[in-house]
């Protein structure tokens, strides 16, 4: 018998990773938090950074550099990857006001992440770029056009892939203190990837919390999931579309991507339906809840389809989904609910 009690309002798919912007960010995690906060210089307060750590900056580089020649880094990298290093108080700051992000569901959707200016530059890139996606799919199995989606809320399609020195922001990070321990083992994870020669000290720029280049991975996630897919011998996922691509899908296959399959739709629930009482937990076949009276959001049948659950957004409008495994997929990709419904519905407006 199945029952129209919908309960638990707006919890987020089961079998996630944890979010990306706890005090511990979760290792699985392509990305630091997102949004990147608003702020301008003229809003954030100086900070004094003779007060920020009991141990001098200098002294703290001199460790990391003594550890880094222990764990087999070059000299000459290390000198060079901490050549005019100082604490940045741009990247305290912005660690400082990290915010959940507060935008209304509605205006994220259509005026950040699925924006007409965004849906359209993604079918150009979608289209110069099929040769190639066809090769990454064939590989990894993976749809080319969630690469595309997420290609294009990460970097803006590699146009905006952070101007923060990836070593200069890790460092400061590490030696602040607030997340030590996870951003010196990033740290670390950033110098092996300069010693192994897949980029310049130069050209590893990124984020101001070290996420790099085209697909905005943190170090340690380079080392698991980049590819040298255009085969030179390098990961480049700075400079090389073929490389930074192709580590997108890669982390999407050792994620679980179920190739051929939905990640879900917008929905019209039936009458009766309680936001507030929504279960979101429950997984139910398809025909289950066209049973229950959900209807495609123009009021059409539902599709056939893998099991699906009740997804909500936060800070939504009313606006309900049927989420399926490969969304929660996209959230392991990053966390949050909003974001992993955004990209979802990229992908499916780019190609």
């Amino acid at each position: 018998m199945i029952t129209r009690r919908l309960l638990i309002a707006a919890a987020p798919l089961t079998g996630c990773a944890a979010s990306t912007n706890p005090a511990t960010p979760a290792p699985a995690a392509a990305t630091v938090p997102p949004p990147v906060p608003v702020a301008t210089p003229n809003q954030a307060p100086e900070i004094d950074l003779q007060t920020i750590s009991s141990v001098p900056f200098d002294r703290f580089v001199e460790g990391v550099k003594a550890e880094g020649r222990r764990r087999g880094i070059s000299t000459n990298i290390l000198n060079a990857a901490f050549a005019g290093v100082r604490p940045n108080q741009r990247v305290i700051q912005l660690d400082r006001r990290q915010a959940e992000g507060g935008l209304p569901w509605e205006e994220y959707r259509d005026r950040i992440m699925v924006s007409p200016t965004r849906v359209q530059n993604g079918r150009r890139n979608y289209t110069e770029n099929a040769e190639l996606l066809r090769r990454i799919e064939a590989r990894f199995r993976v749809s080319p056009r969630v690469i595309v989606a997420i290609w294009g809320v990460e970097t803006n399609f590699g146009g905006n892939t952070g101007g923060f020195k990836v070593v200069e922001a890790l460092s400061t990070l590490a030696w602040e203190g607030r997340r030590a321990s996870y951003f010196r083992n990033e740290l670390f994870a950033a110098l092996k990837i300069l010693d192994e020669g897949h980029i310049r000290v130069d050209r590893m720029t990124g984020s101001w919390a070290g996420a790099m280049g085209q697909p905005q991975f943190m170090p340690s996630n380079f080392d698991r999931y980049a590819v040298d897919f255009d085969g030179d011998g390098r990961r480049d996922i700075w400079d090389d579309k073929a490389d930074a691509l192709g580590s997108i899908a890669n982390y999407f296959a050792r994620s679980g991507w179920r190739h051929g399959e939905p990640w879900g739709l917008a929905v019209t629930p039936p009458p009766g339906f309680s936001l507030a009482g929504a279960d979101t937990e429950t997984k139910r076949p398809m025909r289950d809840f066209a049973r229950m009276g959900f209807r495609t959001e123009g009021g059409g049948a539902l599709p056939d389809g893998p099991e699906a659950q009740v997804v909500l957004p936060n800070r939504g409008s009313g606006q309900v989904f049927l989420g399926h495994h490969n969304l929660r997929v996209i959230r392991r990709y990053n966390s949050p609910v909003n974001y992993g419904l955004a990209v979802g519905l990229l992908s499916d407006r780019v190609g």
